[in-house]
């Protein structure tokens, strides 16, 4: 056991510890001094308690490192959660549902109805035949589960002057009914018309609506996060809360002391389409990407990590860029990457010279790729870019979910993280099978031959397109279960519950450049630790009734469930 000088600030006994490693071996203690782990032990930990030590008894529950998510859209969770009307499927199986719930709903005080949450998984087509005839007595806005669609009522598509663009717009969708009217869908780079429209809620109502969430994701277990993606260019996303301001109130939060989430923030500075060379060079150039350390604050909390690109869209929207054809809202296609330029060939040389200059400035790159195709573009982007410069970026790939042939290896020979999202392949499974066919839907997040090959691969909710509860996430890489059936023992993709739990926690503390001082539990390790009611079960899916009892984020009881 490793000792301190003097009495810790909390122990905790009897606790069933997880990713401590071999040399802890069965120990049941451990200590806590300021902000670090101090100690790991049984017996000898009680010599650490001394008159002011706070005990904590786990009474045979789990410990575990704090929870990290590797790509949780902070802001826009909370602004969801807390600040708009919840349509999703746990209040609306049908669109109908979602009508009714439309009907009854009370304007803002800016005469606005926000709405979030619809899921075409669940409800099926319709929704702009639902939609835009409601209320029009106020403007409304419904923004889908995943971020990449909204649908607008008649009032708001009006105020967005969405029938001067239904013969298109770039890198994006204007929906149209079939005598050519827009009917309110607006989907990936179109989204932002609505951002022009829609007015942004006032900095005090987002910042509670922050401090609410935070207290949430707490009472998860989760001390840690990567909030993918706020900047310039998420100033139309989601009624701004993507946006460059969300990046000056979480500064606010924590020169205040509070924030007790650990933040690791992606700049976006180009929209969800579009992405270019001119935009990042804009951006880098700016005052925002050294804003944080200019005004004091600690890279431990708050740090802005690199800069977000969107290479392509979405398998349900049409928008991802596949090697072979699948089902498409126009028919089967091969999709396409969402960067700028006029062919495949333009855009993925636009890609390369976007990383070589976020490469280039000393920053990490986390590129949106749900295809195969744009994947595999992706990574020759990196490698070019690694090639012309080496250094330890840790660019990675974020969703990536299809593989081609030789892409595990290339991610391997070139160091590039993976961070992707078992709960959506959960969630949205018999949809996805439908669109990608069985074969491609089998072999979807292959994360047993990504770790088995040495590659560094988080999984993470990418709430509020999921539920932020981790325990999802787990559940769903260990057991492989889908909406479109359970997964089958057999599956060579299934991972056990530590490979699982590594993957929430040591894994996203590397692609945080943070694996030497989080995610584990050992000495000197930052005391980041989440506490469950019961040890973990042999049935996985038992862990959806093991809450978290405390969490502890850099030595402090943020949450307390007795």
């Amino acid at each position: 056991m490793t000792k301190t000088s003097h009495g810790a600030d909390t122990v905790i006994v009897n606790g069933q510890l997880h990713g401590a490693g071999e040399a802890a071996g069965n120990a049941t203690a451990m200590a806590i001094t300021g902000p670090q782990i101090s100690a790991i032990g049984d017996a000898g930990v009680a010599d650490l308690i001394g008159p002011s030590t706070r005990v904590i008894d786990a009474q045979g529950g789990a410990v575990l490192p704090g929870i990290n998510d590797g790509h949780l859209h902070f802001v826009e969770s909370a602004v969801s959660a807390h600040g708009t009307l919840s349509v999703g499927g746990n209040v609306a199986g049908t669109w109908e549902q979602v009508a009714a719930i439309l009907r009854d709903a009370v304007p803002g005080s800016d005469g606005w109805i926000r709405a979030q949450g619809w899921d075409e998984a669940i409800l099926g087509g319709g929704g702009p035949a639902c939609i835009f005839g409601l209320r029009p007595d106020s403007p409304l806005v419904a923004y889908d589960q995943t971020g990449h669609q909204l649908l607008l009522n008649e009032t708001a598509a009006r105020l967005a002057s969405l029938d001067s663009w239904t013969r298109g717009y770039p890198d994006g969708v204007v929906g149209t009914f079939d005598d050519g009217r827009a009917n309110g869908l607006l989907v990936d780079a179109a989204v932002e018309l609505a951002g022009k429209v829609v007015p942004a809620l006032g900095n005090a109502e987002v910042r509670q609506c922050i401090l609410k969430h935070q207290q949430r994701l707490h009472a998860l277990g989760i001390t840690s996060l990567t909030e993918p993606g706020l900047g310039p260019g998420g100033d139309g996303l989601f009624g701004g809360s993507s946006g460059t301001r969300s990046l000056g109130l979480l500064a606010d939060l924590a020169e205040g002391n509070e924030l007790s989430m650990r933040i690791n923030v992606l700049l976006l500075f180009s929209s969800t389409g579009g992405a270019n060379e001119h935009d990042v060079v804009t951006g880098l150039a700016s005052d925002l990407p050294g804003s944080l350390l200019r005004r004091g604050i600690s890279d431990e909390l708050l740090r802005i990590a690199g800069v977000k690109v969107f290479a392509d869209g979405i398998p349900r929207s049409g928008t991802a860029w596949m090697s072979e054809p699948y089902e498409t809202p126009c028919g089967h296609s091969h999709g396409s990457m969402v960067i700028a330029g006029n062919t495949e060939a333009e855009r993925e040389a636009e890609l390369h010279r976007i990383i070589a200059r976020i490469h280039d400035a000393g920053f990490q790159a986390g590129i949106h790729a749900t295809g195969d195709a744009a994947t595999d573009a992706a990574l020759r982007a990196i490698v070019a870019a690694q090639d012309k410069n080496p250094r330890d970026a840790r660019h990675y790939i974020i969703h990536g979910a299809l593989q081609g042939p030789g892409t595990i290896d290339t991610f391997r020979r070139h160091g590039v993280g993976l961070s992707t999202n078992p709960s959506i392949r959960s969630e949205a499974g018999a949809l996805m099978k439908r669109i990608l066919g069985a074969e491609r839907f089998d072999a979807q997040q292959p994360l047993a031959s990504l770790l088995s090959a040495g590659v560094s691969t988080n999984i993470a909710s990418d709430a509020p397109v999921t539920t932020p509860d981790w325990r999802e996430s787990v559940i769903a890489a260990v057991t492989r279960d889908t909406t479109a059936g359970p997964g089958a023992a057999t599956d060579p993709e299934r991972v056990g519950f530590a490979q699982a739990l590594e993957m929430m926690t040591i894994e996203p503390a590397r692609q945080d450049h943070a694996e030497h001082r989080k995610g584990r539990i050992a000495p000197g390790y930052l005391a980041d630790l989440c506490i469950l009611a019961n040890p973990i079960d042999r049935d996985i899916r038992a862990l959806r009734t093991n809450p978290a009892t405390h969490t502890i984020s850099n030595g402090t009881l943020v949450h307390s469930a007795t």
